[in-house]
């Protein structure tokens, strides 16, 4: 197996916390003992507040709980972060931060996404995302397309140990150098976000790639990070294009093999 070296975090397969070993049955009535992945749940705390309990992997906890927060326009990325406090044992997460933020206002309006384990968008984020526009000139080449998928496969990860998750992944040209995973794909892509805001990563040169679908909740999060260009093996929602062409976002979806599918931003492909 080919092991991508680069990686400036990736899934820790070593971690034994993060699976559990059942005792089933397969397909020829043989008993077997089997990984299954282990959800968890993590309350987020900002400053005082309460925000949310997510289902989650508790691999990096930190990450998740300020990639949400800014997801969600409830921290800025102005913001300085003072201390980021977690009890495994509790499942809490506390981020502390020098400013307040208009809790009341944000909590108000509440939409149910269609992320797996359910995603959630509070605010008026829709509104927000429709006038941003995209002006990263980069490009993807062809080829790429379907080698950051190749090495993003012939990574270790928690997907081909146990399944049952979702991986995201961010490339540099066609070279992956963070890959995230959850049980919601929303969550890997808000533990992205939190660790390029701690590490001070630049967004606007990246590819970003998910085994997840191109929904609005995926183009939103995507958008938000200034990420210009958006990869997927699995296919799109309506609202998800339109929001993407929109934004003057690059959406590739179905990319499995060498075959891919473009439905906006195709000024941005290199054939």
């Amino acid at each position: 197996m080919v092991i991508q070296k680069k990686y400036l975090v990736s899934p820790n397969i070593q971690n034994d916390t993060l699976t559990q070993k059942i005792k089933g049955k397969d397909q020829d009535n043989k008993t077997i003992n089997t990984k299954v992945i282990q959800e968890c749940s993590l309350t987020i705390f900002l400053n005082n507040q309460e925000i949310v309990t997510l289902m989650c992997i508790l691999d990096y906890p930190e990450y998740l709980a300020i990639g949400y927060l800014l997801n969600q326009n409830m921290i800025k990325k102005t913001e300085k972060i003072k201390t980021i406090d977690f009890d495994r044992e509790l499942g809490v997460i506390v981020i502390r931060t020098n400013t307040k933020t208009n809790y009341e206002k944000i909590l108000k309006k509440k939409i149910a996404t269609s992320g797996c384990a359910q995603g959630t968008i509070f605010g008026n984020i829709y509104e927000e995302i429709k006038k941003i526009k995209l002006k990263s000139q980069i490009i993807i080449k062809h080829k790429w397309i379907y080698e950051i998928s190749k090495k993003v496969n012939l990574t270790p990860s928690l997907y081909l140990e146990a399944g049952a998750v979702h991986g995201c992944v961010i490339s540099k040209k066609n070279n992956p150098i963070i890959y995230m995973e959850d049980v919601g794909r929303h969550n890997a892509v808000d533990k992205i976000a939190g660790y390029m805001f701690l590490n001070k990563i630049n967004t606007k040169d990246k590819i970003f790639y998910t085994t997840g679908r191109l929904t609005s909740e995926m183009i939103i999060k995507t958008v938000k990070m200034k990420i210009p260009i958006l990869i997927s093996r699995s296919g799109f929602t309506s609202w998800g294009v339109e929001l993407a062409q929109q934004t003057n976002l690059t959406l590739i979806g179905r990319a499995k093999g060498k075959k891919y599918i473009s439905l906006s931003g195709q000024h941005r492909v290199k054939y």
